[in-house]
């Protein structure tokens, strides 16, 4: 492209700011009246030469400099600049010009426009009055050079070339053009179209207009924005450096977009549920609390939609979703964010079969709208969602990775402990071990095993069915089995992307269950609070009471249903082939930069 080799600052930034400062000669006092934006016009071929040119920014280095200089980024460069660009408004404004526009009205976008006229040939010009156009952008590549200028501008749809001729423009206005752009500036551009001689696609500038001038360099475009911590930080830098990165968001907006799709054309019906409530259930998580003045209370940021969505079935409505964001008060890291993206969905008079259906329906539509196919490559492995995915329980994929048979393990907790410790001595670690020494019974040991054995290799999706009853408060007795739930996980790639019941909807056994909950989690926490050692960070710290009104609902009679939560940042994860969840929230929890 012609355009795309970046002036950039002299070494004497000083210099050049206080040439830039006494050329102008009008202070700006008071209210005035101002033109609403600069606006250069084509001027006739006999326009007469103009005099030296308005110091630029940045006049063109040459040689090996040019790198050199543009890869600066020293505070006291960018405040040079900075200081360099408020005289150009200052400078601006004192000619009547406000370099902050109001609006300005666009007949194309960049990529319309590289589909419209993708039939001129080199060199050929479509100057008809038909083929006047109009585009606004922002700069982000500059060159000068004799009579003419190119400037590359990018919107939301991809770039396109302003072709600046000299001839086209009076001699003052083209050195006005060379003053007072800057890369990073945001420009409203008209003219013809032109395809140049090296095959370029062009607007012929007759007339360009300020629309923000912008006071900070942006990162040079032979290193872009690199630091991994500043990406996240500035976010908005990001994506102007890195134009990939906002393909990822408009990506996750078509995902969200589908699974509205894929629900409502299943009958779903979105609600909304409180996100600040009285009690945090619906998960095993610590919340983050907050207090109401006039209410005189704690409140608490939900850890999970379920008991409202719940309170909705309750009321009458057979099949409810929400897509909402989840708070919880814990650790960072690729894969957790304190504050995450999901959808949560209820159907009466169903059990966790349906939603096996539904979490494949929805995964896969989704994959097709955004990839065009159902294999995609993660992190350098490929993956497979063609349906049906595999579904086998928890016992079986145990027996299967470790021959451990939790089924003939017996019910002496200490005899199985030792059994599961003596199997997998040469593959668990210090702390795995002390995972499995803390369990509190069969079916949780049988998690602890699951997770630290089997999880990581379940790459391909896989639903693990009927977890044991212990861990799953809020899921029906197994038909088959007491001691297990009609529950279901979906794992791809190693990592949890959907949780699934079949519902408890017996109010007596819901209230047992969620009360031993807190009595476990109580104890846990007695415990935590003797040790000499307590980590402020324990989740064991957190208070966890009973949401008694939801155990009011339960008992008005909540129809037989199904339910399931499923990640929206991981799917999304998934399905850009992205490392971090950070990459996929637009602007991640971070901490406090020193």
């Amino acid at each position: 492209m012609e355009a795309l080799k970046v002036w950039s600052l002299t070494a004497s930034p000083l210099r050049q700011l206080l040439r830039l400062s006494s050329s102008s000669s009008t202070a700006i006092y008071g209210r005035r009246s101002y033109r609403s934006s600069l606006m250069l016009r084509c001027a006739s071929a006999a326009s007469s030469s103009s005099s030296n040119a308005a110091t630029a920014e940045t006049p063109k280095p040459s040689g090996r400099n040019r790198r050199a200089a543009s890869s600066s980024n020293s505070t006291s460069d960018r405040e040079a600049i900075r200081s360099i660009r408020l005289k150009k408004v200052e400078e601006l404004r004192g000619q009547g010009v406000e370099p902050y526009a109001y609006k300005w009205e666009k007949s194309h976008s960049a990529s319309q426009l590289q589909e419209i006229y993708k039939h001129l040939e080199n060199g050929e010009e479509s100057d008809k009055e038909s083929d006047r156009v109009s585009i606004a952008g922002r700069v982000v590549a500059r060159r000068a050079f004799g009579k003419l200028a190119f400037l590359t501008l990018r919107d939301d749809s991809g770039t396109i070339q302003l072709y600046c001729e000299k001839e086209r423009l009076s001699d003052e206005q083209f050195e006005q053009l060379k003053a007072f752009i800057d890369i990073g500036d945001i420009l409203g551009a008209s003219g013809s179209m032109k395809r140049t001689e090296k095959g370029e696609l062009s607007i012929c500038l007759s007339s360009f207009s300020i629309l923000t001038k912008s006071l900070l360099p942006l990162p040079d475009k032979y290193h872009g924005l690199t630091d991994i911590d500043k990406r996240y930080r500035q976010r908005y830098v990001d994506m102007i450096a890195n134009p990939e990165v906002a393909d990822v968001f408009r990506k996750r907006a078509k995902i969200v977009s589908e699974i509205r799709k894929t629900v409502e054309s299943s009958g779903y019906l979105e609600v909304e549920t409180p996100v600040l409530q009285g009690a945090a259930g619906g998960a095993e998580a610590r919340p983050f609390v907050t207090y109401h003045n006039s209410l005189g209370r704690d409140l608490y940021l939900r850890i999970a939609t379920e008991l409202h969505l719940k309170r909705m079935l309750v009321g009458g409505f057979e099949k409810v979703y929400e897509i909402g964001r989840i708070f919880r008060n814990e650790g960072l890291s690729t894969r957790h964010n304190p504050e995450f993206t999901t959808i949560e969905m209820y159907e009466a008079f169903s059990d966790y079969q349906s939603m096996m259906d539904m979490a494949e329906l929805i995964v896969t539509g989704c994959a097709m709208a955004v990839n065009g196919k159902l294999t995609l490559d993660y992190q350098g492995t490929e993956i497979c969602l063609e349906r049906p995915w595999r579904r086998e329980t928890m016992h079986n994929l145990v027996k299967e990775a470790t021959g451990i048979d939790f089924n003939e393990i017996g019910e002496d907790l200490g005899k199985a402990k030792d059994a599961v410790l003596l199997a997998l001595q040469d593959v668990l670690e210090h702390k795995d071990k002390s995972g499995i020494g803390a369990c509190s019974s069969l079916g949780h040991l049988l998690n602890e095993v699951f997770e630290v054995v089997v999880e990581p290799k379940l790459v391909q999706p896989t639903f693990v069915l009927d977890y044991p009853i212990e861990i799953s408060p809020l899921a029906k007795p197994h038909r088959g089995n007491a001691s297990l739930t009609e529950r279901f996980e979906l794992f791809i790639c190693g990592r949890e992307m959907a949780n699934a019941f079949s519902e408890l909807t017996d109010p007596v056994d819901q209230r047992r269950r969620l009360e031993e909950q807190v009595r476990q989690h109580n104890a846990k926490r007695a415990a935590a609070e003797q040790n000499a050692k307590k980590d402020e960070d324990d989740d064991e710290s957190y208070e966890v009471t009973l949401d008694e009104d939801f155990l009011t609902a339960l008992e008005y009679g909540m129809p037989p249903a199904s339910g399931m939560g499923l990640g929206i940042d991981r799917l999304v994860m998934l399905l850009t082939n992205s490392a971090s969840i950070r990459d996929v929230i637009a602007f991640p929890v971070l901490k406090v930069q020193q």
